[in-house]
């Protein structure tokens, strides 16, 4: 099997978030690996209405335009690595936006977290499993979580996010997970269509 086609999103808009950072960060991590094809994914980049289908694109083609780049891209990938802020104890809402605008581009790929915030994202990562099953998705046991102190330090004094001393090993165990199934569920994919 070639190289697994993984996309890092980014998963706020807001013009002072600190997303960039992180997603620079595991991008390069991951391409380091060189077992992995990836790309950073920016939901500014779809700027999509909030949600105003018929139905689900699993029943109803959606009519927006938008949507319909944005369904393209997100089937060309094996899995993903969300970058999320934490609001309120949940995701953003043009993330759920952006999950709820695909349906069968999701199902059977794998999903990880890299969340942040001032307990690492922990409740917005937690809430994105929830959807990401609803979505036939395989979340990922580990996660990455930028949290308290050192999330605080990263956004205003500009610290490294490789300085921190337990983000490396949760990076790479959660990208070997990510590997593992982006593979075992491309190719089960293959072997079985979804009809």
């Amino acid at each position: 099997m070639a190289q697994p086609r993984l996309a890092i999103i980014m998963s706020t808009t807001r013009a002072a978030r600190f997303a960039d950072k992180p997603a620079k960060w595991i991008y390069d991590l991951a391409v380091a690996r060189g077992d992995m094809d990836i790309e950073i994914v920016d939901l500014r980049d779809y700027p999509m209405p909030f949600f105003d289908e018929p139905a689900s694109n699993a029943y109803v083609p959606s009519a927006n335009e938008v949507a319909q780049r944005w369904q393209e891209k997100v089937a060309g990938f094996d899995g993903y690595i969300f970058v999320t802020a934490e609001y309120n104890h949940g995701i953003s809402g043009v993330l759920k936006n952006a999950l709820d605008y695909a349906y069968p581009e999701w199902a059977r790929k794998p999903g990880a977290c890299l969340g942040y915030g001032s307990v690492g994202g922990a409740r917005a990562c937690e809430q994105l499993r929830l959807v990401m099953v609803e979505l036939q998705m395989a979340p990922t046991r580990n996660g990455v979580h930028i949290q308290g102190g050192d999330f605080f330090d990263t956004l205003q004094n500009g610290r490294d996010i490789a300085s921190l001393p337990y983000i490396g090993p949760n990076a790479e165990l959660m990208l070997d997970e990510l590997h593992w199934w982006a593979i075992a569920l491309s190719t089960a994919r293959a072997a079985a269509p979804t009809t």
